[in-house]
């Protein structure tokens, strides 16, 4: 199995869409709102992927400013390709893609959090959210 990954700031709403319903995002995600998801995918300033052939099978999303931060807002590995290394080097090619002037930050799911910890994350005690009111 040979996983290519790539920029693909065009990536479809339908196979973002499936990848996350494939992983474990898909209940924390608006899946049945297609253009939530377009939107989401057109206004994020990286689109990674990771692919099998064709099919999609990984994906990282994140917003920055290419000098000081990055927020990487999903991260969604297949859970059939899950334990391969997809999701480190999806986390990997966005740091580059954002550059090393800028911090990587995530929000884990709580199931998520020893995996954060594994690929080296450091953790942060001290944030804060609005929450969206949708």
């Amino acid at each position: 199995m040979l996983i290519v990954y790539a920029l693909e700031p065009q990536l479809s709403a339908q196979e973002f869409r499936a990848v996350l319903v494939a992983s474990t995002l898909g209940p924390r995600r608006p899946v049945d709102e297609p253009e939530r998801l377009e939107h989401m995918l057109r206004h994020a300033d990286v689109i990674v992927t990771a692919r099998d052939g064709a099919k999609l099978v990984g994906v990282s999303r994140a917003i920055t400013d290419f000098a000081f931060c990055c927020y990487l807002s999903d991260l969604a590995v297949d859970a059939a390709y899950q334990h391969q290394g997809i999701g480190r080097r999806l986390v990997a090619e966005t740091r580059a893609a954002a550059g090393d002037s800028a911090s990587l930050f995530l929000f884990a799911a709580p199931a998520a959090e020893g995996y954060y910890l594994k690929i080296g994350m450091d953790p942060m005690p001290h944030g804060w959210v609005i929450r969206r009111s949708r």
